[in-house]
């Protein structure tokens, strides 16, 4: 059984998406419907803008998912399931609307909503991310706890690559405490805000009202969550694990290896770069991951997976 995984923002990159476009019909079919359905020019996002934009939450998460969707629309075409689907933070999106649970087009415009509240609350309690790198999951949590202020773990990566985010002086005081304690290195995040925390706690009361108005399909295959590790079979569920999500950790190293242990052995990452593949050789090294960013990279895949 093969696992469709979806990044999350920090993959973007310019021009992401135009090999695809210039190669396969089904990635051009689905940009071009996608920029009809949407305001603002999507092709200029992704082709002509500067990395310095790109970077910008709202524009960030808006690209992957479309890119996303782009690289999925061509592998639906080629290969046979079942599937499996799982993304990094925005990446659920991605995921869902792959999926089947939201169609496309609600699943861009609920990122732009999702990316424009992160924004603005970034704006109002100002706060940052920090990635840990060679501590104990236990450590980093004693150091949070003894950090004043709002700080806690929000992405738990692979071994030895968590992720803390919380106010700006308690973040920076945690990393010390973390250093203190063992950790190898402690790298400041360039982030708008400190997502998947408490910090985020408006804005995901505000995105649960966007999701409540969102029309929910079935899913055509099992969607694990990030703020469970687990497969999710109601699909009813997904709005409120999605506010949860904005405030709560990204539990992706025990995604995986929930996902290895119910048997899935190849992982196809849909977006630019190969972030989920390192963090997949970490977890488990026996795993097979594979690209799909560029057309180069797609061509290998589906080389590789097609029936």
């Amino acid at each position: 059984m093969i696992a469709i995984l979806f990044p999350g923002q920090g993959s973007q990159k310019p021009g992401m998406g135009l090999s695809l476009y210039e190669a396969f019909p089904e990635a051009k079919a689905t940009l071009d419907s996608l920029a009809l359905a949407l305001d603002g020019d999507l092709k200029r996002l992704l082709f002509e803008t500067d990395e310095e934009t790109l970077r910008q939450t709202q524009n960030a998460q808006l690209a992957l998912f479309t890119v996303g969707q782009m690289v999925w629309s061509v592998l639906q075409s080629k290969l046979t399931g079942p599937f499996v689907f799982a993304g990094h933070s925005v990446g659920e999106y991605a995921a869902l609307s792959a999926a089947g649970v939201y169609s496309v087009e609600e699943g861009a415009r609920l990122v732009q909503t999702r990316g424009r509240l992160m924004a603005e609350a970034g704006l109002k309690a100002p706060g940052t991310m920090g990635a840990v790198l060679g501590l104990e999951r236990a450590l980093l949590d004693e150091a949070c706890a003894e950090a004043e202020g709002i700080v806690v773990v929000a992405n738990d990566n692979c071994p030895g690559q968590l992720v803390i985010s919380g106010e700006v002086e308690a973040v920076g005081k945690a990393g010390e405490l973390a250093k203190a304690k063992g950790a190898k290195r402690v790298i400041p995040l360039n982030v708008s805000g400190a997502f998947h925390s408490p910090l985020m706690n408006e804005a995901a009361r505000q995105m649960a009202e966007a999701l409540a108005g969102a029309d929910l399909g079935s899913a055509s295959g099992t969607i694990y969550a990030n703020v469970t590790a687990a497969p999710v079979e109601d699909v009813a569920l997904w709005p409120g694990l999605l506010e949860q999500q904005l405030k709560s950790p990204v539990r992706w190293t025990e995604t995986i290896q929930n996902m290895r242990a119910a048997g899935i052995d190849t992982f196809i990452e849909c977006g630019p770069g190969n972030v989920l593949q390192g963090l997949l050789r970490k977890i488990d090294g026996e795993a097979k991951g594979l690209g799909a960013g560029e057309a180069g990279d797609l061509e290998k895949t589906l080389a590789e997976t097609a029936p």
